[in-house]
C-alpha cells in the first residue's frame, strides 16, 4: 500500500477522524508553500551554497565578534627587552688643531684661519686685522703662536727705532750677525727677536705668547681642576716637558710629575695624586648627558693604540668596534624594543607585524573594514542602480535615453586612474584613516552603480509589458508606485543575486587598493593593507604569516560568497527542478 493510500484510507467506526501528517518533503505541501519558502529549500538543498554560508558566518563571527573577546586592541603595540650591543661612546684620533689662548689675549677666527694658511704654505709669519704673528713648533702637531711688536726697521743696513721704541745696546750687531747667517730668529739679553720681512723692508720684533695650538687633548680627572688644565701657563709647560722627555715640571707655582704610558700620558700632583690626562685620541659619550670618568677614557686609548678590541671597566665589558676613522665603544645594555616580525607563539597565535601589533587582532579588525567596505559599496551601488534603472526602464523615450548616456559617461571614466588620484591627493591633504574609509566607499559606490541600472533597466523593459502592469494602469495608482512596489520587487531576487556575487569582487577590488598602498591607511587595517606589508620580498620569504593568514582569509571570503551567490542563483531559477 502506497504513503498515499495509507492517508486516505477510512476510518474504523466510532474513532475521530484525524488530519493526516504530511512530511517537509512530501510532494503535497510542497505545492503549497510559499515562494521564499521554496527558494529557502531550494538553497539549502545545495550543498556548495551551505558550504558558503558557513565560511560567510565564521567570517563575520571572526570579523565582528572575535575584536570582542580578543585580549588585545587594533593599535596596541608589545615591547620586549634585550640584550643588544649598544653604541656607550665614541672615540677618534684628534686631527683638528685645539686653541689655548692666553689670559687677557684675543685670537679669532680670521687668525686662526691665516694660521692654517700659513702652516699650510710653511710662511714663517702672518697676520690679521693688521697684526703681525709667528709661531713655533714645539712638539709634532703642538704649536705655539707669537704676536711679534716692530722694535726697529732695518733702513740702508742700519737699524732705525719704530716711534716710541728705542734699540737696546748690541741690538744692530746681533740683528746684523743673524741676518748675514740668514736666520730669521736671535736672542739677546733672554729676549727672542724676530726678522721679518715686508718686500725690501726688514724688521725687527719682539715676540709675546697669544696662544697654543695642538692636537692633544687634555683631561682632568677631577671637575673641580679643569680652569687649572685648560690655562695656557699650564698647557705649555706640560707639553715643553713632554717635548723634552722630562718626568716633573711645574706650572703656575705648583710641581707635577708625569708617566708615560701606551697612547696617552698622565699628570700627576707631587703626592701622586692623578691630576690629567694628554693624549691625541678624543673619547666622548655619545649621550651628553653621560660623564666619562678619564679611568674608562684611559682604557679606551690603551685599547685602540694597542689595537686591541675589548676591556673591562667597573665589572662591565666593552668592545671597540673601528668603523671607517671613528672608534664605537659598545656594551650589553637592556633595551626595550618593540616585538617586530615575532613568530608565532603562545601569547601571538599568528605573530606580530612590522608595528609590533598582534597579526590576529588586526585581522580580525581587518575583516571588519574589508566586509563593511564590501557591503557599504554593493548596497550603495545597487540603490543607485536601482533608482537609475527603474526610471529609465519605465519611462523609456528620452529619459531612457538621457540616463543611459549618463551611463555611458560614467562608464567612460577610467577607474584605476580615478582612484589613484584620489588616494594621492588625501595622501596630500593628510586625510584621516577613518575619513578615507568612507570616502574610499563613497567612490567604488559612485564609479560601479552602472552595472546593476543597466540590469534593473532590461527587466524592467520585459515586466512593464506583463498583465500585472496593465491592472495597476487601471486601478490608477501613482508612478513611484508602479517601480518601486510592482515592477522593482519582481527583479530582486536577479538583484541579490548579482549583489552577492560583487561582494566578492568589491573585497578583492579593496584588497588590491590596499596593497597598492591606496586603500586603508594606518592604524586602520584592511586584509588588502596587510598584505602589503609583505610587498618586500624578504618579509614575504620570511614571515609567511604576515602574508598567508590574510590572503586565506579573502580567499575563503570570496568562495564563501560566490557559493552563495551560485546557491541563489539556482535556488530563484523557476526552471530548477524540485
Amino acid at each position: 500500500m502506497s504513503d498515499l493510500d495509507k492517508t486516505t484510507e477510512t476510518p474504523e467506526p466510532n474513532q475521530p477522524v484525524r488530519a493526516p501528517q504530511l512530511a517537509l518533503d512530501d510532494q503535497r505541501r510542497i505545492k503549497v508553500l510559499s515562494p521564499g519558502m521554496l527558494v529557502s529549500k531550494r538553497f539549502f538543498r545545495n550543498k556548495l551554497a551551505l558550504v558558503g554560508l558557513v565560511i560567510l558566518v565564521i567570517m563575520f563571527i571572526f570579523s565582528f565578534l572575535g575584536p570582542i573577546l580578543s585580549p588585545y586592541t587594533e593599535t596596541q603595540v608589545f615591547y620586549t627587552e634585550n640584550e643588544i650591543a649598544k653604541d656607550y661612546a665614541g672615540a677618534i684620533i684628534n686631527t683638528e688643531l685645539r686653541y689655548t689662548v692666553v689670559e687677557g689675549q684675543e685670537f679669532g677666527a680670521l687668525a686662526r684661519a691665516n694660521f692654517l694658511l700659513a702652516l699650510g704654505e710653511q710662511q714663517p709669519t702672518f697676520t690679521a686685522n693688521n697684526i703681525e704673528f709667528s709661531y713655533v713648533e714645539e712638539t709634532e702637531g703642538t704649536y705655539r703662536i707669537l704676536q711679534l711688536e716692530r722694535v726697529a726697521e732695518d733702513l740702508l743696513g742700519q737699524l732705525i727705532p719704530v716711534p716710541g721704541k728705542t734699540i737696546p745696546e748690541g741690538l744692530e750687531e746681533a740683528y746684523l750677525t743673524a741676518k748675514a747667517a740668514e736666520q730669521s730668529m736671535f736672542e739677546l739679553d733672554g729676549v727672542t727677536y724676530h726678522i721679518t720681512v715686508q718686500g725690501r723692508k726688514s724688521f725687527v720684533s719682539t715676540e709675546q705668547n697669544v696662544a697654543l695650538a695642538s692636537l692633544l687633548v687634555f683631561d682632568p680627572y677631577n671637575p673641580e681642576d679643569s680652569s687649572i688644565v685648560d690655562s695656557f701657563a699650564f698647557r705649555y709647560a706640560s707639553i715643553a716637558a713632554i717635548r723634552d722627555a722630562e718626568t716633573e715640571f711645574e706650572a703656575n707655582g705648583k710641581p707635577y710629575i708625569i708617566e708615560y704610558g701606551e697612547g696617552f700620558t698622565t699628570i700627576k700632583t707631587a703626592d701622586g695624586v692623578d691630576f690629567a690626562e694628554v693624549s691625541n685620541i678624543i673619547v666622548n659619550p655619545l649621550d651628553q648627558r653621560e660623564f666619562l670618568p678619564v679611568e674608562f677614557k684611559s682604557l679606551v686609548r690603551e685599547v685602540i693604540t694597542e689595537r686591541g678590541s675589548t676591556f673591562d671597566f667597573e665589572g662591565v665589558e666593552y668592545e671597540v668596534v673601528l668603523v671607517n676613522t671613528n672608534y664605537y665603544i659598545k656594551r650589553e645594555t637592556t633595551s626595550t624594543v618593540i616585538k617586530m616580525f615575532e613568530f608565532p607563539s603562545s601569547e601571538h597565535l599568528l605573530g606580530t607585524d612590522n608595528n609590533g601589533m598582534d597579526q590576529m587582532t588586526r585581522l580580525m579588525y581587518g575583516g571588519r573594514v574589508s566586509l563593511m567596505v564590501g557591503f557599504v559599496v554593493v548596497i550603495l551601488e545597487t540603490v543607485l542602480g536601482v533608482i537609475v534603472g527603474g526610471i529609465s526602464g519605465y519611462f523609456s523615450g528620452a529619459v531612457d535615453t538621457a540616463l543611459m548616456r549618463l551611463v555611458d559617461l560614467f562608464n567612460s571614466i577610467p577607474y584605476f586612474p580615478m582612484i589613484i588620484i584620489f588616494g594621492s591627493v588625501m595622501d596630500t591633504l593628510e586625510v584621516s584613516s577613518m575619513t578615507r574609509l568612507f570616502i574610499l566607499m563613497a567612490i567604488l559606490g559612485l564609479m560601479g552603480w552602472t552595472g546593476p541600472a543597466r540590469l534593473v533597466r532590461g527587466q524592467i523593459l520585459s515586466l512593464r509589458e506583463q498583465d500585472f502592469m496593465v491592472a495597476t494602469e487601471a486601478t490608477g495608482i501613482r508612478t513611484s508606485r508602479k517601480i518601486f512596489r510592482h515592477l522593482v520587487p519582481n527583479v530582486m531576487p536577479l538583484l541579490i543575486v548579482i549583489a552577492t556575487g560583487n561582494l566578492g569582487g568589491v573585497i578583492i577590488f579593496e584588497a588590491t587598493l590596499g596593497f597598492l598602498g591606496l586603500g586603508i591607511k594606518y592604524p586602520l587595517a584592511s586584509w588588502g593593507s596587510i598584505i602589503n606589508i609583505a610587498s618586500d620580498p624578504y618579509v614575504m620569504t620570511t614571515y609567511w604569516f604576515i602574508w598567508l593568514p590574510a590572503g586565506a582569509l579573502i580567499l575563503l571570503t570570496v568562495l564563501g560568497f560566490n557559493f552563495v551567490g551560485d546557491g541563489l542563483r539556482d535556488a530563484y531559477d523557476p526552471k530548477m527542478r524540485r
